[in-house]
């Protein structure tokens, strides 16, 4: 089969000023791993390989360059889903990582668990051989300039739209050359969350699911709501009647109907068409057709 991969860069607010970094960034993610990816490589391994890429680049909010929460520290959260088993593994609340979607990997091939959390996450990964990083190697003055100018704003939100910042949750879906379909999603969360808050991104059906019956999905935006309507399996099942980007539509549509939620999605269903779709400013995607690498903001 022809592989297919598609990746986002977060979908809510992308000022002007960050716009080519977005562009570049998910571009750059797609052009490294698809080669890979149509040479033979699992569509587990190449998830795993692009969200890799997006959270060393300090343009998006997963790695390096993800938000604070309200004690100006990191806390990052990250899913892995295996189509072909309905596996997958997933971490959250964890410091000082560079990769947590590849710790994320380690949990669903390495121990009989589907999620771990906090310390117990940071000990394994560990355990595992990732490198604890001092959590200066994570931030940038980006970040931290504007969590000076949030951290004692009474009327400040996390989830609303605002105009001066972005938000940049990162997520790749592939199908593989033997038909399989895999998923991962990467995030540091929203800004001046409470410590230890775990949003939609590590959360089989809400941030992110595959399913080789079905397709593949990664979700982004306003964590808590998505998780209300576990909007990356809802758009899985709309997979199984619906073409992709109709179904993408759709879920969107059930997210702000449902509960006024703000997202966006990507995915590739059962027959290797692309869907897209959100309902927030804007969202950064990049993604491979036969006639090269298509990348963009969709506004």
């Amino acid at each position: 089969m022809q592989p297919k991969l598609i990746v986002h860069g977060g979908a809510w607010n992308i000022p002007e000023e960050y716009v080519a970094d977005h562009i570049s960034g998910v571009r750059r993610a797609v052009e490294l791993v698809f080669p890979q990816l149509d040479s033979g490589l699992s569509a587990l391994a190449a998830v795993e390989a692009a969200v890799n890429i997006l959270e060393e680049d300090p343009t998006f909010d997963a790695g390096r360059g993800a938000f604070l929460n309200e004690k100006g520290e990191i806390e990052l959260d990250a899913l892995i889903m295996d189509g072909r088993t309905l596996g997958f593994g997933a971490v959250a609340a964890l410091q000082n990582i560079l990769h947590p979607v590849s710790v994320a990997r380690k949990v669903m091939e390495q121990t009989e668990h589907c999620l771990l959390v906090g310390k117990g996450a940071l000990e394994f990964a560990k355990k595992m051989g990732f490198t604890e990083l001092p959590p200066e190697a994570l931030l940038t003055e980006r970040e931290l300039a504007f969590f000076q100018t949030i951290k004692n704003d009474a009327t400040f939100r996390t989830h609303q739209p605002f105009d001066a910042f972005p938000m940049d949750t990162v997520g790749a879906v592939a199908m593989d050359c033997n038909g399989n379909f895999a998923a991962a999603t990467s995030t540091g969360g929203t800004a001046r969350k409470l410590a230890g808050r775990v949003g939609d991104s590590p959360i089989a059906g809400a941030g992110g699911y595959a399913d080789n019956e079905l397709g593949a999905v990664s979700a982004t935006g306003w964590g808590e709501r998505i998780m209300q309507v576990l909007l990356s399996k809802t758009v899985c099942d709309l997979f199984a009647r619906q073409e992709a980007m109709m179904a993408a539509q759709a879920g969107i549509g059930i997210l702000a109907k449902k509960v006024n939620g703000l997202g966006g999605v990507i995915g590739i269903d059962k027959n290797g068409r692309y869907g897209l779709a959100h309902n927030t400013p804007k969202m950064a995607y990049a993604y491979v057709e036969k006639k090269g690498v298509t990348a963009g903001i969709q506004a």
